[in-house]
């Protein structure tokens, strides 16, 4: 039924109603028997939609004839998805319309999730399940919990795909041929690393370096010859003589090894052309004795085999110089151990290290034992990294594996053990997260069980499997009853680390302020400490003049030696101002620590946007250079009060969001802009068409150069351009008094920075704090949907959709209740309909 029609219709049953009016007006009206609509509800799109989209109207290339009569209900929920993010972030009606009463947009809100949706909000659908492989982070986690091996991943895997903004999500974790050759080669590795595959080797006994005493009887820190971590140096150029005794346990053959090393302290430019005698001997027999020149820092190892007979036996060193040269290099030679290896008879074998971990008894004999110990041994590993009983079919070609390796005597149970443990590492079941419903007969969504849930609350909140105790509690199903108390426990785990490292890390990419190319000369020569408008004028004569070369004539030669060195100073004010990798660190984690500090004492989310506190240590705060804070000492980041009237407190004015938001030689306002209406907002515009001019095509004008604020005036005359940068541009010329750097200024090419602007009707600011002030107080519902929607994402592993909407404004209203308590938007998303329950179908297919 077109609008038009529709319109009389509901005129009909307005007029014509007598004292049933309002009733009937209300009822609902059917468009084609796809959907029907409240009568009050289509009033208000009546009275603030159609003018611009309906009756032919389709401003923005969007119609409401068509959307509520389409026939394709999923295409249709889409568009409505984004008619409610437009309502509820009060981007329609537009700026220059009646702005809609709250209880107007909590109409239309409630009609589209409601009638539009088909939502249930009794029983809300959980969304589309798509089974999710390990990441890089969570692998390498869950490797080094299951067996204490820190495997690096991000240099043997190929980088993990992101969706909205993370890299955790089931639909981009796709398995290349590619990788899953290196999950094979990685899973070799990792177990051969750890597994010991024979039962016993060869004993070594190891005497470090630090065991050695002067000769003369003194101590060695006495005789000054003490080295680093537990070794002993003898220098070149001053005699000297150790010893030290061992103790030969067993008659036998053995293998004497001396682990020596040449060590230098490097002077540029010079050379050290002493040489001395090195003589070392055993039980007073002379092994070596050499003559050392520099040698490059060099290792040596030295090996003898020997007879010996049990009993004490000294071990000596010495040096004498040869030569008297100048000391240039303080060469000197580093004992860092000697080893006795043997004897060989296999009597005397040690176990290997771990060997009790994963052999916790003695091997038995005969096959039968053996089969029993192995699916003893196979069981427990497999179901821990499984992260759920393994099943009996699988656990039998495990322990048929094994049998297969030690079964003909040709290798070892150890090596039969280690063959199949490499097996459950390359499994699916092991790289993927098997999510299983707790009962296959419980409708569309039932629950996911203990196990299921054991995962999803690990992977969220350590990126990393199950522990113990919540497997524990999973395999007698009391996971659930005692969900509150994990959820704490486990939120005080230094485990969670994780948790605010890699959601922080890519919400607010904070991880991208290690690798961000700024160049720090470019970036202050824009702010000449003279304020002289002229500077961006003059450095672009040097460089024209540059370029001349020798066709300088001389009058432009004595201007260009006067622009060079103008020029020459603006790199010496960068260089100060470097990004060193230590800064970057503690920009990084300035912003991590902010979160951890709201989430571990519960405090508001909306601190995130503006707070009187922020996390310096001594880099940062020499290169913050804030007013009214003592100077803060060492590298350890601590919290730090910030005095009134600061800029900095909150994540737009960190370092992190500034640097990564910037160009490598200015700021960029749009970048800035789009990053708060993308991670802080949730209302990102659409994408730019195609063609559109760079600013730098008009950042100089015919007289001088433009201020960015100039320059994107120009930009949004173009109608292509205007539209989305007339949110994003208010947004960052507001931080314009922070430079690429992340430093305060006040210039930017000779001109004051205007950082005034205004985010809506009635929302202007002079300040980046006016704007933050205006943010938590005046939108904090979009700041409380945006975080929501980003955490579930995370949590989830999907992205958030249309059918989420009833769940993510129940918790926007918590949010709002309670003051924007960061631990109850945790608990609520785990105990959420989405976290707790999956899609019947979507289970089924994923299995197959």
């Amino acid at each position: 039924m077109p609008i038009r029609r529709l319109l009389l219709l509901f005129s009909a049953l307005f007029f014509l109603s007598g004292t049933n009016s309002a009733s009937q007006a209300n009822d609902p009206v059917s468009f084609g028997g796809v959907l029907d609509i409240d009568g009050d509800v289509l009033e208000v799109f009546r009275e603030n939609c159609f003018a611009c989209h309906a009756e032919g109207a389709r401003e923005g290339s969007f119609s409401l004839d068509e959307l509520l009569e389409s026939q394709d209900r999923e295409q249709a929920n889409q568009a409505w998805y984004q008619v409610l993010k437009k309502l509820q972030s009060k981007q329609m009606p537009p700026p220059e319309e009646q702005p809609l009463a709250p209880e107007q947009i909590s109409a239309l809100a409630d009609w589209i999730k409601y009638s539009a949706f088909d939502i249930d909000p009794h029983s809300p659908d959980p969304g589309r399940v798509t089974i999710r492989r390990l990441n890089q982070v969570e692998y390498r986690n869950t490797v080094r919990d299951l067996l204490g091996v820190d495997y690096d991943t991000s240099s043997n895997f190929p980088a993990d795909d992101t969706g909205h903004g993370f890299d955790n999500l089931g639909d981009v974790l796709s398995m290349s041929p590619l990788l899953l050759e290196k999950y094979l080669n990685a899973a070799k590795e990792i177990i051969s690393s750890v597994v010991p595959t024979v039962p016993g080797v060869v004993h070594v006994e190891r005497v470090p370096g630090s065991a050695f005493v002067d000769a003369e009887g003194g101590a060695q820190d006495k005789a000054g010859l003490r080295g680093e971590s537990g070794t002993i140096e003898l220098s070149y150029y001053t005699p000297s003589s150790v010893r030290t005794r061992l103790r030969v346990r067993h008659d036998g053959d053995y293998v004497l090894r001396l682990n020596l090393a040449a060590r230098e302290t490097y002077v540029d430019n010079q050379f050290d052309d002493n040489r001395c005698e090195f003589v070392f001997s055993f039980g007073g027999e002379e092994l070596i004795k050499e003559t050392f020149v520099r040698q490059g820092s060099r290792d040596y190892v030295f090996e003898f085999p020997r007879q010996l007979k049990a009993g004490q036996y000294d071990i000596a060193a010495s040096v004498r110089p040869l030569s008297d040269s100048p000391q240039i290099r303080q060469l000197r030679l580093q004992i860092e151990s000697v080893e006795l290896v043997g004897p060989e008879d296999e009597d005397y074998y040690d176990q290997p290290e771990g060997y009790q971990r994963f052999f916790p008894r003695a091997v038995p004999e005969g096959a039968t034992a053996r089969r029993e110990y192995a699916r003893e041994l196979l069981e427990a590993f497999a179901s821990r990294a499984f992260r759920r009983p393994v099943d009996e079919d699988s656990l039998s070609r495990l322990v048929d594996l094994a049998e297969s390796v030690y079964a003909d005597g040709s290798d070892t149970f150890e090596s039969g053990i280690a063959k199949s443990m490499t097996a459950v590492l390359a499994s699916p079941r092991f790289l993927f997260r098997e999510e299983i419903p707790q009962s296959t007969d419980a409708g569309k969504y039932p629950l996911i069980d203990e196990y299921s849930l054991a995962s999803r609350l690990s992977y969220f909140l350590w990126l990393s499997m199950p522990d113990q105790q919540l497997v524990d509690l999973a395999a007698v199903g009391k996971l659930r009853e005692q969900l509150d108390e994990q959820i704490a426990r486990m939120l005080a785990d230094e485990k969670a680390q994780a948790f605010s490292d890699n959601f922080v890390g890519q919400w607010l990419r904070s991880r991208a302020v290690d690798s961000i190319q700024i160049n720090a000369a470019a970036v202050t020569g824009r702010e000449p400490q003279d304020l002289d408008p002229e500077a961006d004028i003059r450095r672009q004569r040097f460089f024209a003049l540059f370029r001349k070369g020798n066709a300088r004539n001389e009058q432009e030669e004595a201007e260009f030696e006067k622009q060079k060195a103008v020029y020459l100073r603006s790199f010496e004010v960068g260089a100060t101002a470097e990004l060193t990798p230590e800064l970057r660190t503690a920009m990084r984690k300035e912003t991590e620590l902010l979160f951890d500090y709201i989430l571990d004492n519960d405090r508001s989310l909306l601190e995130l946007i503006d707070s009187d506190y922020t996390f310096l240590n001594e880099d940062l705060w020499a290169h913050y250079q804030i007013r009214g804070i003592p100077p803060v000492e060492g590298p350890q980041m601590r919290l730090v009060k910030l005095p009134e009237g600061s800029q900095r407190g909150g994540v737009l004015t960190q370092g992190t969001m500034l640097v990564v938001t910037s160009n490598p030689d200015r700021t960029s306002p749009v970048k800035r802009g789009l990053f708060i209406l993308e991670n802080l907002l949730g209302t990102p515009p659409a994408a730019p068409p195609p063609n559109v001019p760079a600013l730098e095509d008009v950042e100089t004008g015919p007289e001088r150069a433009l201020s960015l604020r100039e320059t994107l005036e120009i930009h949004r005359q173009s109608p292509l351009c205007s539209s989305c940068h007339n949110q994003m541009d208010p947004l960052g010329l507001a931080l314009e008094n922070f430079n690429a750097l992340g430093r305060y200024r006040t210039v930017d090419m000779g001109q004051p920075v205007d950082s005034a602007g205004e985010l809506g009707p009635g929302e202007s600011f002079q300040s980046v704090d006016e704007l933050k002030q205006i943010l938590v107080s005046k939108r904090s519902p979009e700041i409380y949907r945006c975080l929501t929607e980003k955490l579930m994402t995370f949590a989830l592993g999907r992205a958030v959709e249309y059918g989420d909407t009833h769940t993510v404004d129940s918790m926007v209203s918590m949010l709002q209740e309670n003051g924007g308590r960061a631990q109850s938007l945790v608990y609520a998303i785990i105990h959420s309909d989405a976290f707790q329950r999956t899609q019947a179908e979507s289970v089924e297919v994923a299995r197959k």
